[in-house]
């Protein structure tokens, strides 16, 4: 990057600043770094701690989007195969199934492998007696099943070889980095202003092109550059399952609808989506209601659902964009977001739309085409910028795609350690097989960060145990290396600020934790609510942590639920 840079590392110019650091911005920069750019990427949050890593995991294969979408299903099915290509080990390769219910249309199951076909995606007939054998936790109801090539996909490891590969080619990328304004000369943007979120000070650097990749926030980023974007931000809730009750990607075939789909990730299974207009996509909270609407629609697919250990709720809100044509003069409004909106994406000129030259937005689309976008985008830009080089990343492998392991698989970390010889491992989390010169390894790299960076970096807390067990643990980690970074402190004063650095981490993580964790407390939910409150809020004295205990639903006690 440039040598002349701000007091907090911010380079005074670039060729081209990107706002947001999810998989389609991390694909831009690396894209635009290999055609000789100096790019800058800068994030408000943790990298891919927006819509990019609060999804269900799902390569997507198109199919879903076969009835009502099939320009969404033909760029899906075709980056598919080339993330196959290029991120294999960010890839489980569980496959996926279309499964017929008792209750899903007839006319769109017979039509369903002829609309794959139309837009090139594999799909074969399976018998339902062996798909009963590999899945016996399926509805014995379900009357035909179809095999299309989705897969899971780990969106944190993607956008960190992403990353990897734009820092390798000159480029660079900073989390908690926020744009809070943009100077306008005329029709260019002429300087933008960047905070840093953890000490407060803004400085101003000077970019030849601003492009925003901010996905759900593009409108806010593009009022910052004086131009209206409106966008139909939905928010997807999903439950999270202590175990693996299918080992492949399990659709129901019909037109998409809420709790019809359930992905295999790691030690887990995720069951989505809903589809509900939100007004703003910073504040949102799963409610009891979609838990209980989203497990009843689940059963359709496994019977014993509601009988099942959920070990969280979370949503994340997509990014979909209504043309101003469609929106009309008064905007969109939160109950505009709905099935009906492409999941296709589009590539902004502000010039050409809105008289500002050098600013450019990309926004919808899925998480499966952010290469595709990034590609796209990339075009734009290098158009305005006169730069004549093709894109080379659907061509060369990402980093840390070793040769010869292919995909990953569940067992993986524990065979890597055997590989390395085995014996005793110091294990921090159990669930995840996360060990303490792993997670330190991590640390060194990104210090300073909190546990839920931690968590997105090394899945520490996202197994069954949801952190209770692990967490503190991995604090103490955290503060014993913080302090290495302050060597100021001595003595008692050093001692008290490992405490309060150990207290806070652990603090803004059981408080994140259990915001998933209130939507689904009843039964054996609710029990393990309070074990983790005894654990962190008696036995580890962190009085800082309030649990709000009144507003827990101990009314329902430890029955099924309000079923």
């Amino acid at each position: 990057m440039d040598s002349m840079t701000g007091r907090s590392g911010l380079p005074r110019t670039v060729d081209v600043l990107i706002v947001g650091g999810g998989a389609t911005g991390a694909g831009l920069l690396r894209d635009l770094a290999r055609r000789g750019l100096r790019c800058l990427l800068v994030e408000k949050a943790d990298l891919a701690s927006g819509t990019s890593g609060r999804y269900h995991g799902l390569l997507h294969s198109g199919a879903r989007y076969v009835a009502r979408d099939a320009q969404a299903a033909r760029e899906c099915i075709l980056e598919n195969g080339i993330l196959r290509r290029i991120a294999p080990a960010c890839i489980e390769d569980t496959g996926g199934i279309f499964v017929a219910t008792p209750d899903d249309p007839d006319d769109y199951v017979g039509a369903f492998p002829g609309r794959c076909a139309a837009v090139g995606i594999p799909c074969a007939e399976e018998p339902v007696a062996e798909l009963f054998r590999r899945e016996p936790a399926l509805n014995r109801g379900i009357r035909r099943a179809f095999r299309v090539p989705d897969a899971s996909l780990e969106p944190w490891r993607l956008v960190e070889a992403n990353l990897l590969d734009a820092r390798q080619h000159g480029s660079a990328a900073l989390p908690y980095r926020q744009v809070v304004g943009m100077e306008r000369n005329g029709g260019f943007v002429a300087a933008v202003s960047i905070a840093d979120v953890r000490s407060g000070t803004v400085e101003r650097i000077v970019p030849r092109i601003v492009v925003s990749a901010t996905g759900a926030w593009a409108g806010r980023v593009a009022a910052l550059a004086g131009v209206s974007l409106p966008m139909s931000p939905g928010k997807g809730s999903m439950l999270i399952y202590n175990q693996r009750m299918t080992d492949s990607v399990i659709n129901r075939c019909k037109p998409p609808g809420d709790g019809d789909i359930m992905v295999p990730v790691h030690t887990v299974a995720i069951l989505g989506t809903t589809e509900i207009g939100v007004d703003d996509p910073d504040h949102y909270e799963v409610t009891p209601a979609e838990v209980e609407a989203l497990v009843e629609a689940g059963e359709a697919l496994f019977p014993d659902l509601g009988r099942m250990r959920i070990l969280r709720a979370y949503a994340g809100v997509r990014p979909l964009y209504m043309p101003a044509e469609v929106a009309g003069p008064a905007g969109v409004s939160a109950g505009a977001a709905d099935r009906e909106v492409s999941r296709a994406h589009v590539v902004i000129d502000h010039e050409a739309r809105d008289g500002v030259s050098n600013f450019v937005s990309v926004v919808g689309g899925k998480l499966t085409t952010y290469r595709l976008m990034a590609e796209q985008t990339a075009d734009a830009v290098c158009a305005k910028l006169g730069v004549d080089l093709p894109c080379s990343t659907a061509d060369d492998v990402l980093p840390g795609q070793v040769a010869g392991h292919g995909y990953y698989w569940l067992g993986h970390r524990l065979a890597e350690h055997e590989a390395a010889g085995g014996g005793d491992a110091t294990l921090i989390c159990e669930c995840e097989l996360v060990t303490r010169p792993a997670l330190e390894g991590f640390l060194a790299e990104r210090m300073p960060c909190s546990l839920d960076d931690v968590r997105r970096g090394t899945r520490l807390g996202m197994g069954p145990c949801q952190g209770a067990f692990c967490t503190f643990r991995a604090a103490g980690v955290v503060a014993a290396l913080g302090s290495a970074e302050a060597p100021d402190a001595a003595g008692e004063n050093a001692a008290d600020a490992r405490a309060e650095l150990a207290q806070g981490t652990l603090v803004a993580f059981m408080r994140e934790r259990y915001r998933g964790t209130r939507p689904i407390a009843w039964g054996r939910q609710l029990q393990e609510l309070w074990l983790s409150t005894g654990i962190y809020w008696g036995i580890l004295g962190l009085d800082a942590f309030e649990p709000a205990t009144a507003e827990l639903p101990i009314e329902v006690g430890v029955g099924d639920g309000p079923r």
